[in-house]
């Protein structure tokens, strides 16, 4: 009975969820029927389990969400965002429209942009780009998915998105954890995309389908508002406040902050905070500041990204208080629904059956890395979102892991870049709030835009997930 209750209170949790329902609503909602199921106390698992669960998972990211967020408005209302693009889209030229708005996509996202920020640009820049090479509009998804919530969300060693940083205080890495296998993985993926866009453009200009235009205004609803946050770090509602600069500054500009997130998150990650002496803070405080290292460095990061992109944009923002007003409150609903479907998590896992469960999980045929990714997917693709299923798992598992590897001789770095990789492929799955949210945007259907979504954002990246787990399992991490 106690496994048909998870199973229920998952499938109630998805279903809903799927239908524009709260995860703040359905997450304790869901939790319950899970406790009630195996004949827990309810109030005890609310307050205590549940919300313990939720609390870790706020305590851990809400700065990280906090400073992504004003970091992503500062870059859209100072106009970085839209200069980067033109820039890209200018120099490459509508004969290379579909290199063009991939590029322009990845570069924005893997200096730490949130993708639903970016998608408001993007998506105006490639419908210019699509409309002036006559490629068919339904193939925009496709292109701009390719480069902001791929490789640069799980791959690219370095990216600062949450993706990437929820494995480290598991596995005391950094972001730039197996670069050598990350890189491949990206090369792999964009390769892959890259040559299904050319094929499918081909295959619409011999069909002579040329750009077809949808002149309905483009409105969010409120229904993927709530699918979009649980996905995301930012809150879509909040990109109207503030205000946006009419001319943004030039490409070195524009760029420069992006740099400074990379730059500075090397810096601190691999040479500065190591050599640091912690030892008296952690006796004082009783915590591991080792394993939060990796976290510290993509905050300070951000945080000076952040003032640099005031410092060289302060006269574009003519309304500066707003705009970091508006950064900051996007940060709160999709920590908040994140850290609700790991509450829920937390429920299933302090159940009896749950046990069941895990050692199936730990046991299966193959060893710790075939466990690991195949948790990683399974949680990714039935949650719908790649954080959430990676922090339901880590929470649950990390530890277990973490022995496993020891037990194996596996690097931890390793284990962090196939967990990304993993949890970012199957989540892409129609019910995903990112998805949902470029759609709408872009105004195409899942009908239209969809299988060319598959093959550039899942097919490509379980590609690339394969061969990263065979060079890992015969190579190690490099």
């Amino acid at each position: 009975m106690g496994l048909f209750g998870i199973l229920l209170g998952l499938g109630l949790l998805m279903w809903f969820a799927y239908r524009g329902w709260s995860v703040l609503l359905l997450a304790p909602a869901a939790a319950l029927i899970v406790a009630a199921a195996s004949g827990q106390p309810l109030l005890p698992h609310w307050t205590s389990t549940f919300m313990g669960g939720t609390a870790r998972f706020v305590t851990q990211w809400f700065p990280m969400f906090l400073l992504g967020g004003i970091f992503g408005k500062m870059m859209d209302d100072s106009g970085s965002i839209t200069s980067i693009a033109r820039f890209l889209t200018e120099r490459l030229g509508v004969k290379r429209t579909m290199l063009s708005v991939v590029l322009a996509s990845a570069v924005v996202t893997y200096g730490g942009v949130s993708v639903f920020v970016a998608f408001f640009v993007l998506v105006p820049m490639a419908r210019e780009m699509f409309r002036a090479a006559n490629i068919p509009a339904r193939l925009m998804p496709a292109a701009i998915g390719l480069g902001a919530f791929t490789f640069t969300m799980s791959a690219m060693p370095g990216t600062p998105s949450t993706n990437n940083a929820i494995p480290m205080p598991y596995f005391g890495t950094t972001t730039f954890a197996a670069p050598g296998l990350g890189i491949i993985a990206s090369i792999i993926t964009f390769a892959f995309g890259m040559w299904w866009l050319a094929h499918i453009e081909a295959r619409a200009r011999a069909a002579n389908e040329g750009y077809t235009e949808d002149e309905t205004p483009v409105v969010i609803s409120e229904k993927v508002r709530e699918q979009a946050t649980t996905s995301g770090d930012f809150d879509p509602s909040e990109l109207t406040h503030g205000k946006k600069s009419d001319l943004g500054p030039s490409f070195l500009f524009a760029v420069l902050p992006l740099i400074v997130v990379i730059g500075v998150n090397f810096l601190m990650a691999l040479v500065v905070l190591p050599r640091i002496d912690f030892s008296s803070a952690e006796a004082a405080l009783g915590i591991n500041i080792t394993s939060t290292i990796g976290v510290w460095a993509v905050l300070i990061a951000l945080a000076a990204a952040i003032v640099t992109v005031i410092g060289l944009n302060y006269g574009r923002l003519g309304a500066l208080r707003e705009s970091l007003d508006a950064g900051a409150n996007s940060a709160v609903l999709p920590i908040m629904t994140v850290a609700s479907l790991v509450g829920f998590g937390a429920v299933v896992a302090a159940m009896p059956a749950f046990n069941v469960v895990r050692d199936a999980v730990l046991q299966m045929p193959g060893g710790p890395l075939v466990s690991l990714v195949v948790a990683m997917n399974a949680l990714a693709a039935l949650t719908g979102t790649a954080s959430g299923g990676m922090a339901i798992a880590l929470n649950a598992l990390g530890a277990e892991y973490m022995k496993l590897a020891a037990e194996h001789g596996i690097d931890p770095a390793l284990m962090h870049r196939l967990t990304t990789i993993s949890a970012g492929t199957l989540d892409a799955l129609p019910h995903n709030g990112t998805v949902l949210l470029l759609l709408q945007i872009s105004k195409q259907t899942h009908s239209g835009s969809y299988l060319d979504m598959v093959m550039t954002v899942i097919v490509g990246v379980i590609i690339s997930l394969v061969a990263v787990f065979v060079l890992g399992s015969m190579f190690g991490s490099f």
